[in-house]
């Protein structure tokens, strides 16, 4: 006779021990093709795959231009001007070499169109050794050496450079990566070799925390929030350290196989290519390719089913929900209400877009997990729109600026805003959802009637769908596309507890929450979602929160700091309420709080 576990069973995975909360990556690197012309202080700029490598020291200053295709390198046009220890920006196809030192310090500046360089205007303080960082058209030249150690950071528009706010310390050898709003600059020496760390926002230098390994002729690769630092120099020795930033802290990932200093570098923090440099044994032509090694350690996901073979028993990775609680954080460096926010970002990256501060702003402030950093603005200033997608891809959408209420639509990509298709209907109090800038949702607003109005973005217009079955404005949701809900909101007087989900064709309403409100701030997808704060119907605001299980809503932890017109991102395990308007006399709020759940594992018992 069959058994019934053959016929109706299931797998459970057999562990030793319970499995972890997390792990960390770790990372290595490996061979690549040898540059033609070994050299080292040479600059460069690209991927893994479309590299190029430029100028350097042989010992003779040269103007070398390689191009690397994942495997090989081959030899193209020469700089105009040969020369070492220059700063670079741009691409394998647009790329900007400038400063350095031929001798003596430079202050050339060349642009590469795929396969030539031309001259441009020079920088206004001729030096090398410096961090250069960004596009061919928007670019970063900061600090370096020029007779001695100089602060000056220049800004590059396309056409000319402009000197801006100074770094804080002045030091040559440098690594760095970033854009011209939001850059970081890392290691050198002053003469003293550093392990410093600065990070920019557009407008000033902030000091932050160091590097593990101080160090000089050290390179980058990645962006402001994410990457690398590889190579270089200590007091003793050269070095083949490679360290990780977060966006708040360095870790020690991995070695270059050959260990050396100023070498050339391109690609990201997860694929990065390291090539030339010179060590004790000499100037090599040694190209090592790194890639992020996922970790191999059992991690903890909810629901997780498993028999542990050492206390044999079956256990299962469980939230507690009851059991979450808010804590304090970081303020923002800006009180303000009515906000976006990158809604599906974790909660330890995301941003806090535009708001009323007063009055509308366009200010947006990027949060790293411990601290929030000015990043670049919106293009028109405003609160009250609505908002979807993650820290590095996002919308924001509609809203009430100085004048009437706007359609306007702006994406992120990361580094920067632009303006795009505008909704079909301009309103106010609106709120969103979405995975990306190519895929939002915005429902509900008022102008100056509560509307029910639902539009999907896709990537290059809007068009209306199907609107929700109560009209309402200020109404928190959260999700992706097509998966949303939206629950609560105002219409007229009256504060809304009716809950609708929207599974990319039409809304359904299901179990309304506990207590109605508007202006809240929600997280999560339209199974698991969490809702904090808000307006109720009560003189005072409240730090009342609610969990969606899928089926209903049960009231769990309060806010630290009860208010309304709230936002943040994350998910309903790990969470980041920004900002917001609390009772008065107090108003606009800066305040930031960490909502966290125990994911622990528990013993399954059968009575």
């Amino acid at each position: 006779m069959a058994k019934y576990s053959d016929i109706k069973g299931f797998t459970v995975q057999t562990l030793s021990t319970d499995t972890v909360s997390n792990t960390g990556a770790t990372g290595a690197w490996s061979s690549g093709g040898n540059m033609n012309t070994a050299r080292y202080t040479l600059a460069g700029v690209g991927t893994q795959t479309q590299a190029l490598g430029f100028g350097g020291r042989t010992p003779s200053y040269v103007g070398n231009t390689e191009q690397y295709d994942g495997s090989s390198w081959t030899e193209t046009n020469d700089l105009n001007t040969g020369r070492g220890y220059l700063g670079a920006a741009g691409t394998y196809t647009a790329a900007l070499a400038f400063g350095g030192v031929t001798p003596p310090s430079s202050a050339v500046t060349e642009t590469w169109n795929g396969s030539s360089w031309t001259e441009v205007n020079d920088l206004n303080t001729a030096r090398n050794e410096h961090a250069g960082f960004g596009t061919q058209t928007a670019a970063i030249a900061a600090s370096g050496y020029a007779g001695g150690m100089v602060a000056v950071v220049e800004s590059w528009n396309g056409s000319a450079w402009t000197e801006t706010a100074d770094v804080n310390t002045a030091r040559g050898d440098t690594g760095g990566g970033g854009t011209t709003t939001n850059g970081i600059m890392f290691g050198g020496y002053t003469p003293t070799i550093t392990g410093a760390t600065e990070v920019w926002n557009g407008s000033a230098w902030t000091e932050t925390t160091d590097l593990n390994l101080a160090r000089k002729a050290l390179q980058g690769a990645g962006i402001y929030t994410s990457i690398i630092g590889f190579g270089g120099e200590t007091a003793t020795a050269v070095v083949g350290s490679t360290e990780s930033w977060d966006g708040s802290s360095w870790t020690e990932i991995a070695d270059f196989s050959t260990v050396r200093a100023e070498v050339g570098p391109a690609g990201t923090s997860s694929l990065a290519l390291a090539y030339a440099g010179n060590n004790a044994t000499g100037i090599v032509a040694i190209t090592e390719e790194f890639e992020i090694t996922p970790p191999t350690a059992q991690v903890q996901v909810e629901g997780q089913l498993y028999f542990n073979s050492t206390t044999n028993t079956f256990k299962e990775t469980i939230q507690d929900i009851p059991g979450g609680t808010w804590a304090s954080q970081t303020s923002m460096n800006t009180a303000r209400n009515q906000s976006g926010s990158s809604e599906a970002s974790p909660s330890s990256q995301g941003l806090i877009v535009g708001g009323n501060a007063p009055p509308e702003s366009a200010l947006v402030e990027a949060w790293n997990g411990s601290a929030w950093t000015e990043t670049a603005d919106l293009n028109v200033a405003r609160r009250d729109g609505g908002s979807g997608g993650v820290y590095t891809s996002m919308g924001y959408f509609g809203g009430t600026g100085p004048g009437p209420d706007v359609a306007s639509n702006e994406l992120w990509d990361g580094s920067s805003w632009t303006e795009s298709g505008d909704l079909n209907d301009g309103r106010q109090a609106v709120r969103g959802s979405g995975s990306s800038s190519t895929s939002l949702l915005c429902f509900g607003g008022g102008d100056p009637s509560v509307r029910d109005i639902t539009e999907q973005w896709d990537g290059s217009s809007w068009t209306e769908v199907n609107d929700m079955n109560t009209a309402r404005e200020a109404n928190p949701g959260s999700g992706s596309v097509p998966t949303t809900i939206c629950a609560g909101g105002l219409a007229g007087p009256s504060a809304k507890s009716e809950t609708e989900l929207f599974d990319g064709t039409s809304w359904t309403e299901v179990s309304n929450l506990n207590e109605g409100r508007w202006g809240g701030g929600c997280v999560g997808t339209s199974a698991k979602a969490l809702m904090f704060g808000g307006d109720p119907p009560s003189p005072t605001y409240t730090a009342k929160t609610e969990f969606w299980n899928g089926t209903s809503w049960t009231e769990v932890g309060d806010l630290g700091t009860s208010r309304g017109w709230t936002n943040g991102f994350g998910t309903t395990l790990s969470a980041i309420a920004a900002g917001g308007y609390v009772n008065p006399p107090a108003g606009q709020t800066a305040v930031t709080e960490e909502w966290s759940v125990d994911l622990s594992n528990k013993t399954i018992t059968s009575s």
